[in-house]
């Protein structure tokens, strides 16, 4: 009875005067800056790979095992994370995260043996940046919008994978003037720095300061928190994969929308986090090419994300989503083909031009992706775009792993990349089926 009472008593908002700029903008505004901020731990994995090989005569293999650990984990805690917000809140959660990222950083300045990689940047670093992966800014996207989510959702992301990459040409210079170990504390410290900032100005949802969620018509009061995490998780895993599901009815293929929504954000994660970011310098260092000059085309590619990712947002507000991921892995696949040719021992234009190319379209695959799970799973869709982005971090591990593998074998990346442009090729008519409508003849 209580409980109904007090649920009463939020439905409505506060009279007064209406703040001009909605709360939902300084609380996507908060998000951004924490992404932004928390991104320098994912800027590190492809700077140690040769720093360690020197120092510990590792192999290739062997670092990137650890880093597929990482980008494996950081995928596959995402949907619990999401559910484990819905019971705790999104505050708690965040900040348990970045304490647990902190940890592993700073414990890897005094490892020893590769087991101890693996634990400090594979696991622990993984469950931590999991748990603020973009299943975060979808859980935000949704509890606080109504309207303009693909906009928002192009914003978060961009902060996500530009955060990851414009830490990269400190965090270069500092693995070479002053040894890897400074740069690992410093990726510890930014995360520490970020705790208190998510705990004093991060709100759960818009009813916990007496709004409507941006857009709007009817105050939404807050949900009771959802117990049963990991059950919640599994179960709408299963839900959304089988074939049989109620979405079949709803025009979907055979294998639902889910399979492939998967199976092309593994293919995103492969020819981005697992073989770019931590496979570019590496390469490029192969043709002679200084590793801070080519961490800065890293960053460079972060800097015209936020412009392609923000402006796919956009595109995703007004354009069928399915298309536009067509187009983004086609462009994609296609500059994948040309890069074996651009690597050099110095950056000239045509290099420029791929690296401002890739940047548009680095991580514009997002904003679709989420409206498609918004369309299919509704509620759900927070924690079924985890389990789609544990598919992409799985592609990203596999492709960070047999990248090294690759190089070992045949000491070139050539091969990687050309294997990752057919799949990039796949992908796009893979997105073409997504929700394929029975075509209607012309009389």
């Amino acid at each position: 009875m209580t409980q109904t009472t007090d649920a009463a008593t939020v439905q409505e908002p506060r009279a007064g005067r209406r703040p001009r700029i909605h709360r939902a903008w300084f609380v996507a505004a908060v998000t951004f800056v924490t992404i932004i901020g928390a991104a320098a731990f994912r800027s590190l994995p492809g700077l140690l790979i040769d720093p360690l090989h020197a120092e510990f005569d590792w192999s290739r293999g062997t670092i990137g095992a650890a880093v597929s650990v990482n980008l494996a984990l950081y995928g596959l805690t995402a949907p619990f994370a999401a559910a484990l917000m819905d019971r705790f809140g999104i505050r708690r959660v965040v900040a348990v995260a970045l304490t647990v990222i902190a940890a592993g950083a700073g414990l890897t300045v005094f490892m020893t043996a590769p087991w101890q990689l693996l634990l400090c940047w594979g696991l622990l670093v993984g469950l931590g940046s999991g748990s603020m992966a973009l299943a975060f800014a979808a859980t935000v996207t949704n509890r606080w919008f109504t309207e303009r989510r693909g906009l928002v959702t192009g914003i978060l992301t961009a902060a996500s994978a530009s955060g990851q990459l414009i830490f990269l040409p400190l965090l270069s210079w500092m693995v070479e003037e002053h040894d890897w170990r400074p740069a690992a504390l410093t990726v510890a410290l930014a995360a520490l720095a970020v705790v208190p900032f998510v705990w004093l100005l991060l709100r759960d949802h818009p009813a916990d300061v007496g709004l409507k969620p941006y857009g709007a018509q009817e105050f939404v009061p807050k949900p009771e928190p959802v117990p049963g995490a990991a059950r919640r998780a599994v179960t709408v895993l299963f839900k959304a994969a089988l074939p049989h599901s109620r979405l079949r009815s709803s025009g979907g293929t055979p294998i639902g929308p889910f399979w492939l929504l998967a199976g092309t954000f593994a293919i995103c994660g492969a020819s981005t986090n697992g073989l770019v970011q931590t496979h570019f310098v590496p390469a490029a260092h192969d043709h002679g090419m200084p590793a801070t000059a080519a961490a800065s085309l890293l960053a460079v590619i972060g800097v015209f994300d936020v412009v392609g990712t923000v402006a796919s947002g956009w595109f995703t507000d007004r354009f069928e989503a399915r298309r536009l991921l067509a187009v983004y892995y086609a462009l994609r696949g296609v500059s994948l083909l040309f890069l074996p040719m651009l690597l050099a021992s110095s950056v000239h234009p045509p290099m420029l031009f791929f690296i401002v190319f890739y940047g548009l379209d680095w991580v514009a695959t997002v904003p679709p992706t989420v409206a498609l799970c918004r369309e299919h799973y509704g509620e759900d869709s927070a924690i079924v775009f985890g389990w789609v982005l544990a598919s992409h971090q799985v592609g990203a591990a596999l492709v960070a792993f047999l990248g090294g593998v690759a190089r070992d074998a045949f000491g070139t990346y050539d091969m990687v990349w050309y294997a990752s442009g057919a799949l990039c090729a796949a992908a796009a008519l893979m997105a073409l089926v997504i929700r394929r409508r029975p075509v209607v003849p012309v009389v």
